[in-house]
Formats: C-alpha cells, structure tokens, sequence
C-alpha cells in the first residue's frame, strides 16, 4: 500500500517479499502541480519494486483528488489507471482533469484486493458526504482519509453523519490508524473515542444554555459569544459555522427546534 496525501508512505504487508514490480494500490493523490509529491512517489514505488494497481481516492476534496492527473501523466502504467471512489450524495457528475478518464465508483463494503492484501470500504460520510475509510483487513489498520487526523480534529459538513461515521469506526476496533494528514494513530480506539468526546462535551454546553433558560430563543452568534467567551472577537465567525452544525444534528435528532423572527433562533424542546 502506498498512502497517503504530500507524504507518500508504504505499508509493507506481511509475508510478502520484494518481487520484479509487485502491485499495490495508491489511496489519495495530493494536490495538483506539487512535484515534490510524484518524485516521493516514484522514489517509493522504485524503492520496493513497485506499480500501482490502482488508485482509491477517500472523498472528493482537492487535496486528495488533485495529483491524479499528474501521476497518470508522470508515473506510466501498462494500462490506464483504474479511479476508484465512493459516488457524490446526491449523485452529480464528476470530472477528472478534461474529461479523459471517469471515476469507478465503489459503494460501503465493496472489497479491493492487490498481491497479499484486502481492503474493505468504509463509508464515513460527515467530513464530505462520499467520504470513506478503508480497513486493511490483514493488519486490522484504518486508513482513515480525513475523518480522523494525525493531529487536531478535522471540519465536517454534516455533524450528525460524522459523528454516527466515528462510532461505526469505533465498533471496527483497529488497532492503528494511517490518516491523511499527520502522524501514524498507535491507539486507534482511544483516538475515536476522543473526537467522539470532543463533539459531545460542546454539545452538553449547547444544551446546558438552552434548557437553563428554556424560556429564551438564541441567534447562533448569541451562543458564540457564550460558549467562546474567551476567544478573540475575530475568531468568532469561524466559531459560528461550528456551532451552527451542532445546533443542526440537535435539531436533526429532536432535541431542539429553530424559528425565524427574522433571524434563525434556537430554543430547547421541554
């Protein structure tokens, strides 16, 4: 396996020993135009007498779909490259550079195989809704994309999907965990567990402010400027699209409803 993202790293499976071009699959590709990127990878792939199978890309942002067309163009193959990846939800078209090659989509659970290892597809939407994590079954390791990162937490679309994606990925149980960006994860459970934990302290602050004062509707900035009291005034936009997805999984989950009076406001269920 090679992986992932700027840094090209190679997961050697066991039992397997260096042969004339083993194959292996790349999971995401960096950005575009980094060519500091394709010579690591080449320097990898020369390394360990290596060709690349295929490509898996784990969700749709740039920073993962961007170097495909720079390593179809730098990187040859015997065949064109086989793009795998998990549709849009709503399904749209997408592109790849001009149109010269198409995705081939996966779907949650599929299975793809290369010389001594087994991959399964793991859909984690949240970060993006066609977000996936794959899980080497022989090693019990989780390339997590961007659903869980090496360092920090990660920015998600849908609060309630990512969160329903971290306790599916809890139930897996991995032993380590490859992300995206940043270091190896050596304690994968207690990673999980510790976004899980995160999201539901400022969930508890959420509705802690809400049922105290049940009576009273609150603007998202409201909240903010509660909860992040102590942050700088220039930060609190930023804050504000955090908080509005919170406030959209309670809602989502019946905990909470919102009106207009003109402005979206909040107020607890009794």
């Amino acid at each position: 396996m090679v992986g992932l993202n700027l840094q090209p790293r190679y997961v050697p499976w066991p039992g397997i020993k260096p042969a004339t071009f083993l194959m292996r699959i790349l999971i995401d590709t960096g950005e575009p135009a980094i060519p500091e990127y394709i010579t690591c990878l080449k320097q990898a792939l020369n390394e360990f007498n290596t060709e690349i199978q295929e490509i898996i890309v784990t969700h749709w942002h740039l920073d993962h779909t961007g170097g495909i067309r720079d390593i179809c163009k730098n990187i040859k193959n015997d065949t064109t490259y086989c793009i795998k990846k998990l549709p849009r939800n709503p399904q749209r078209e997408e592109i790849i550079g001009d149109g010269e090659q198409q995705y081939v989509y996966l779907k949650d659970g599929d299975v793809v195989k290369t010389e001594g290892a087994t991959l399964r597809v793991i859909h984690t939407p949240g970060h993006t809704d066609d977000h996936m994590a794959l899980l080497l079954e022989e090693e019990n390791a989780l390339f997590s994309g961007d659903c869980i990162l090496g360092e920090g937490t990660t920015v998600f679309e849908d609060l309630y999907d990512y969160m329903n994606s971290l306790k599916k990925l809890l139930t897996i149980r991995a032993d380590i965990i490859y992300p995206g960006h940043g270091p190896v994860i050596h304690d994968a459970e207690a990673k999980i567990q510790e976004y899980i934990s995160h999201r539901n302290i400022r969930e508890q602050q959420i509705l802690t402010i809400l049922r105290d004062d049940f009576e009273k509707s609150f603007t998202v900035m409201e909240l903010v400027k509660i909860i992040y009291k102590n942050i700088p005034d220039s930060l609190h936009k930023m804050a504000e699209r955090n908080l509005l997805l919170h406030l959209k999984k309670l809602e989502k989950e019946g905990m909470i409803f919102s009106n207009t009076d003109p402005d979206t406001k909040w107020k607890a269920h009794l």
